[in-house]
């Protein structure tokens, strides 16, 4: 239905954890030192979580996304080209650390709700460490692994320069030809925090009218909390937890 039907009014529905955590893809790279992925080629290069992508150059070894190690500097020829030094004297690299996958999801029939209230503030506490440590441990990743964003699109790509795929479809694309205009990523780039409106103690819906008085917060962390968590520091100023709501849009037209 079109919006001006709707006067702007949303059409809630059932949701899944995607729209709560949101999914960044990035291409896989075998060799992160190799040559940029070309526009031909942009169908035959797997893509995945942009986030596994990470990890998986930072060392992380997953059998089903082969990747190529170094363990020596590179040999420099020219500007551009390089060579690999020769590995012969050094021993025979680890076997593979990881006994069991690392990528196995939770059947859809095993994710069930907490079987008693008491359990639900723990549980809520736990997802909101979780979070809080993959933020963090992304942000440390990213100081040694660069990763790259389009300016115009969300488009994510995990190494210092950017790929040659002409996929880029935001406003005027026609002009660039589809090409992307890579930049430093920050780490919502990586990891985007779906803001929402926090919902007050009372549990009252929110109106259109007072939503200069409601504050936000990332989807996870506003679940979290309704959950039972405590709040963190660094989402209160956010939240605008210190601001009184008023009852009514006539008591708000009477705030100064």
């Amino acid at each position: 239905m079109l919006s001006d039907k709707r006067r702007g009014e949303h059409d809630w529905g059932s949701t899944l954890v995607e729209a709560v955590f949101l999914p960044v893809e990035a291409y896989h790279l075998q060799d992160r030192l190799g040559k940029r992925i070309p526009h031909d080629q942009r169908f035959a290069v797997p893509r995945i979580p942009a986030l596994v992508e990470l990890c998986i150059q930072a060392g992380v070894g997953l059998p089903e996304y082969p990747t190529k190690r170094r363990r020596k500097s590179i040999i420099k020829i020219g500007r551009k080209g390089f060579v690999d030094a020769n590995e012969d004297d050094l021993p025979e690299p680890e076997t593979d650390r990881f006994k069991q996958p690392l990528l196995q999801e939770l059947p859809y029939d095993e994710i069930v709700a907490p079987s008693s209230p008491e359990k639900t503030p723990s549980l809520a506490e736990e997802t909101l460490e979780a979070w809080e440590t993959v933020r963090d441990g992304a942000l440390k990743l990213t100081r040694s692994y660069a990763v790259r964003v389009c300016g115009y699109c969300p488009e994510v790509h995990i190494r210092p320069t950017g790929h040659k795929a002409r996929n880029c479809g935001a406003f005027k694309h026609q002009q660039r030809n589809g090409q992307h205009g890579w930049q430093a990523a920050v780490l919502d780039d990586l990891i985007p925090p779906r803001y929402v409106w926090h919902m007050p103690e009372s549990g009252e819906e929110l109106q259109r009218e007072l939503k200069t008085f409601y504050g936000q917060a990332p989807a996870v962390v506003e679940i979290c909390i309704q959950g039972g968590a405590e709040v963190l520091e660094k989402y209160k100023a956010t939240m605008r937890l210190d601001i009184g709501i008023p009852s009514s849009s006539r008591e708000a037209e009477m705030v100064v």
